[in-house]
């Protein structure tokens, strides 16, 4: 039934003052009434962002812009080389050997020139893997980065999934100096921020765990049992199965006494005492903890059991907290490179170690210097000749090499917010003036 066939009728009943009760149709109108009301919030919602999708708007912009020119520099001045990969690559390169949790985090697209299978980055490591096994060599290679990635899923509750992700990373060097250089660069690149803000290190070490695990022959799905139970401290269930593993006391020894370093050895079992990788595993998380509380003062914890990036790294791995935040601001560790050459070699590893943060993580516990906002004098701009414009703009562009924002009207109501100066014209020449 048509819509002026129903008006019609409701015409006529409203003539006769009767009152006719037509079901169908009354479903049909509210039905369409609630389709144009779906319609125009759709329209009025357009420009919403996604969940985990933000602006970074004016001060935090220009806040969030100096942070990376500031930290890509101190990088730059340590001897690592800047570099710029593509937002997108073929997943083939981009995905090869990345983790399941990499994987879904990348958004997928296709090549409308080949066809193919494209990635869009959500992590920008993997790229520095694949410039490594081009342009590293054999020798040690240090690369830095800064650029924006995307996330399929926010981290954490109020994660974002547009990071601004700036690292640094070391290849070719097996040693913990390299670790060790890692961390001071850290620490350097954060103290010249002036942080309002302590940083807290939690120390970790995937080799330990890995180890005892080929030592007890462990079968995979064994293995993601125990991740599941250290990453939820569920120590009765853990002890429980832990019974009924081989060399099941030395895994929920982890659990018990994986944050105390120093009495960790020593709670293992003789097997375990005298593997040669487990002893430099603890003696690395030992000499890495002394080294940053003595140079750093910094607030060290070591938990053994973080094994997150358990199928990507290979040693020492390390997060960086602010205060009491949940979610670390800096992530690093030991993980396995490409040699160059490798689609010949056979994928054999070439050591390398990184760490990465998200500089927006930082805008909320740095604060830049306030800014001097100049504003020219409209109606003296508007009535001095060609020599004195010509003095002016001279004027201008001086103050504004020294760092000074200066607004140039373009009429009378032209006048940006907090303005703190202003360049009159008085006895023949520009004088800056504070407001």
């Amino acid at each position: 039934m048509s819509v002026s066939s129903d008006s019609a009728k409701l015409t006529q009943s409203n003539t006769t003052n009767q009152t006719v009760t037509h079901p169908a149709t009354s479903d049909a109108i509210s039905n369409q009434n609630r389709s144009f009301s779906n319609f125009a919030n759709d329209v009025a919602n357009s420009w919403l962002l996604p969940d985990g999708v933000v602006d970074v708007l004016f001060e935090d912009a220009h806040k969030q812009e100096v942070l990376r020119h500031r930290l890509t520099q101190q990088l730059i001045t340590h001897g690592y080389q800047l570099v710029n990969p593509p937002m997108i690559e073929f997943t083939e390169s981009l995905l090869s050997d990345a983790s399941e949790d990499l994987k879904r985090q990348t958004f997928k697209i296709i090549d409308q020139l080949t066809g193919r299978l494209m990635g869009v980055r959500a992590d920008i490591t993997p790229q520095i893997l694949r410039i490594d096994a081009h342009w590293g060599g054999t020798g040690i290679a240090r690369y830095c980065y800064a650029g924006d990635v995307i996330h399929t899923l926010p981290s954490g509750l109020f994660g974002s999934r547009t990071p601004l992700q700036l690292g640094a990373e070391i290849f070719g060097c097996a040693s913990l100096a390299a670790d060790i250089e890692l961390v001071d660069v850290l620490f350097t690149m954060v103290n010249t921020l002036n942080m309002r803000a302590a940083l807290h290190i939690d120390l970790g070490h995937v080799a330990i765990f890995k180890r005892l695990a080929q030592l007890a022959q462990l079968q995979d799905v064994d293995t993601e049992q125990l991740m599941h139970l250290y990453a939820n401290k569920n120590l009765p269930e853990l002890k429980k199965v832990c019974q009924n593993l081989p060399m099941g006391d030395d895994f929920y020894v982890l659990a018990r006494f994986g944050h105390d370093i120093d009495n960790l050895l020593a709670k293992l079992s003789a097997t375990a005492q005298q593997d040669s990788q487990i002893v430099t595993a603890i003696d690395e998380l030992q000499r890495l903890k002394t080294h940053l509380q003595e140079q750093w003062q910094c607030a060290v914890s070591i938990d053994v059991t973080e094994l997150s990036g358990y199928h990507y790294h290979t040693g020492i791995i390390f997060n960086g907290y602010i205060n009491s935040e949940t979610q670390p601001l800096v992530r690093g560790g030991r993980f396995d490179g490409m040699q160059s050459g490798s689609q010949l070699a056979g994928h054999q590893p070439r050591d390398a170690t990184g760490f990465s943060m998200d500089v927006s993580r930082l805008l909320a516990h740095t604060q830049l210097n306030t800014p001097t906002i100049v504003l020219v004098d409209y109606e003296a701009s508007q009535t001095i000749d060609n020599e004195q414009k010509q003095l002016l703009l001279q004027q201008v562009e001086s103050l504004r090499q020294q760092g000074y924002r200066v607004t140039v009207p373009l009429n009378a109501e032209d006048r940006p917010t907090n303005v703190t100066h202003q360049l009159n014209f008085v006895n023949d020449q520009w004088q800056l003036q504070t407001l």
